[in-house]
């Protein structure tokens, strides 16, 4: 251990043993497999294909709780690198082709401010990198005053968002809507909706994780 390691103390985002940001146990737990991503359903239906690189559990979950609440911004590379490949592997699938612009699912302005900014967009901005014709479009803001859907069953959730995500541009082409966590669908469905109403062809939402 360093003496820098003793004045600012660093533990692995995923299972927090010392002396490193993130171990070699974790970085396999988060690695995309030659499969991933998967096909999801979720208890809303987007009416898109739901594509996940694996469970909210784990290091998987502990890495994007502490981006996201922690201000662990060291670990938005690993998250990248986890969503680069699975882009990769859906460009090689001919899932998607390029071009192609990913859209970060939104999030509420208080939560945006209290993180230092968007992460589900900084981690797109990371993947995209090296990716020819893969390109980040960050235009859905939540509105004010949405509340946070934590704690809420599926049907509240879809009754909290509805209407409440506005696009501040247009989008052209295919796009898939990004976000680190799906968990009954009602942000991606209401994202997809308000693109597709906008113009856009939607080819898909791809998550980090889903519940």
């Amino acid at each position: 251990m360093s003496v820098l390691d003793l004045v600012l103390p660093l533990q692995c985002g995923g299972c927090g043993i010392p002396a490193t940001a993130w171990c070699e146990a974790c970085a396999r737990e988060l690695a995309v497999a030659p499969d991933e991503p998967h096909l999801i359903t979720p208890r809303l239906d987007p009416g898109v294909p739901v594509l996940s690189l694996g469970r909210y559990a784990g290091a998987r979950r502990t890495a994007i709780v502490a981006v996201k609440e922690h201000g662990r911004t060291d670990l938005v590379r690993p998250l990248a690198a986890a969503l680069h490949t699975g882009l990769e592997h859906l460009l090689t699938w001919g899932v998607l082709d390029a071009p192609v612009m990913l859209v970060p699912a939104p999030t509420r302005r208080a939560a945006a401010r209290r993180r230092g900014g968007d992460p589900v967009t900084r981690v797109a901005r990371a993947a995209v990198a090296g990716l020819p014709g893969v390109a980040v479009a960050p235009v859905l803001r939540m509105k004010p005053f949405t509340r946070d859907s934590v704690g809420l069953s599926s049907a509240d959730r879809q009754r909290n968002i509805a209407g409440r995500i506005r696009a501040t541009g247009a989008v052209g082409g295919p796009v898939v809507v990004v976000d680190d966590v799906v968990t009954t669908g009602a942000t991606a469905g209401e994202s997809v909706r308000l693109l597709q109403t906008r113009g856009a062809e939607v080819a898909a939402v791809l998550a980090i994780a889903h519940a």
